[in-house]
């Protein structure tokens, strides 16, 4: 049996690389969107795509993992995914992120007006579901599972909830509020990365899947302000940080943005440098 792990599948290039990594490490992965009333519901469908592709692409795939064994990856249900619907909460969430909220901000993702993307308790919230989730597993198969989740470097500013310390605190919780707990752990492979770093790993994942990068990405959301048809914006912050990584790796960034890429390679080229 695969090695099992369950993920926090946001729909965003972050999670979205995490569940290449678990793919290329071999493991079965049961993958959870949330539907919470955010604004930028592209997410989920972007989501639902990659893992289409991903199961779709072959019928398998040959990688080698860290020892240099070759690891056969037979993708029939390799990826099981699924969105759990919170979008009854949305009338009840006070941020700029749902339904209703306040306009996103824009500009730079370090400056203090990005916390009005705080969704109060979000991470606690999926946290709990997919610790439930992971625990079943563990019980049914009687194996160990591993959560599986994208926060980086970039985060720990602004998402109190996306901080080792949290991590820590809310697994002893768990731990402490249910028997066997133990066979689930967590594993967090960018925690003290950045996007950029995130981004390094996908090319290498996708090269040990034989999966194209550009068909992975552009089946990926990081705006906040999309627009209705689906196209990023490029100045809210989410945008920024996402648009610098690609420009560091020195690649076209494969989603669609407003106005083109091109303008949004100029404007956050110019943001960054004012920044500095």
């Amino acid at each position: 049996m695969n090695k099992q792990a369950v993920l926090s599948l946001s729909g965003g290039m972050d999670s979205s690389t995490v569940l290449l990594r678990l793919l290329a490490d071999g493991y079965d992965v049961t993958a959870v969107s949330f539907d919470y009333g955010q604004k930028h519901r592209v997410e989920l469908d972007r989501a639902q795509q990659l893992v289409d592709y991903i199961n779709d692409n072959k019928d398998q795939v040959v990688a080698k993992n860290e020892a240099g064994t070759t690891i056969v990856h037979n993708f029939e249900n390799r990826v099981k995914y699924q969105v759990i619907k919170l979008d009854g909460l949305v009338s009840l969430l006070d941020s700029n992120l749902v339904e209703g909220g306040a306009e996103v901000p824009e500009g730079h993702y370090e400056e203090d007006n990005m916390k009005d993307t705080v969704v109060p308790n979000r991470n606690k919230m999926f946290s709990s579901i997919i610790q439930a989730i992971a625990l079943s597993i563990a019980n049914t198969k009687n194996c160990p599972v591993e959560i599986a989740m994208g926060i980086h470097a970039g985060d720990h500013a602004i998402y109190p909830d996306c901080r080792q310390e949290f991590r820590d605190a809310d697994y002893e919780a768990f731990k402490q509020g249910n028997w066997d707990a133990d066979q689930v752990t967590y594993t967090t492979p960018y925690l003290d990365g950045d996007k950029f770093d995130i981004l390094q790993d996908g090319e290498v994942c996708c090269k040990k899947l034989n999966l194209d990068f550009d068909e992975v990405y552009q089946r990926t959301n990081t705006s906040y302000k999309p627009t209705a048809e689906g196209l990023s914006d490029y100045k809210s912050a989410s945008s920024v940080e996402r648009i610098e990584a690609f420009l560091k790796l020195g690649r076209k960034d494969p989603v669609a943005y407003v106005d083109g890429w091109e303008t949004a390679k100029e404007h956050v080229t110019a943001l960054l440098a004012a920044h500095e």
